[in-house]
């Protein structure tokens, strides 16, 4: 779901901003603020963080039960340490998950500058 405003929408809330008072250059200082914090926001939840974190937390744990696992749970499961390979197995989604979200981070949003910055006069209101 994308917490964005359709442009119907973000132009009726700039209207009643502007009826309330704000000016252009205020609205404009008022959505710049909030597309920076959603931004930061996606960042810090971004799931490949929350997966890869825990699937290295258990591939950890699941990896020394199949080093300290005895003879007879190998036996159980037909001479394979099940708890080793799974363990390892789930390490390596974990760090791919990781290394992932480090080559490739979420792309930061460019504000969007108000006419007045561009132009060099200084902001009204505030």
């Amino acid at each position: 779901m994308s917490e964005q405003f359709e442009p119907s929408e973000r132009d009726e809330a700039a209207e009643r901003l502007r009826r309330a008072g704000w000016s252009e250059a205020d609205v404009q200082r008022e959505v710049t603020e909030l597309e920076e914090k959603s931004a930061t926001a996606a960042r810090i939840f971004d799931l490949r963080r929350i997966i890869g974190g825990l699937f290295v937390l258990y591939g950890v744990i699941v990896t020394i039960a199949g080093l300290t696992d005895g003879d007879a749970a190998i036996d159980k499961a037909q001479g394979i340490n099940i708890n080793l390979w799974t363990g390892l197995g789930m390490l390596a989604l974990g760090l791919f998950f990781l290394a992932w979200l480090k080559l490739r981070p979420a792309a930061p949003v460019t504000p969007k500058l108000p006419p007045e910055a561009v132009e060099g006069e200084p902001p009204r209101g505030g």
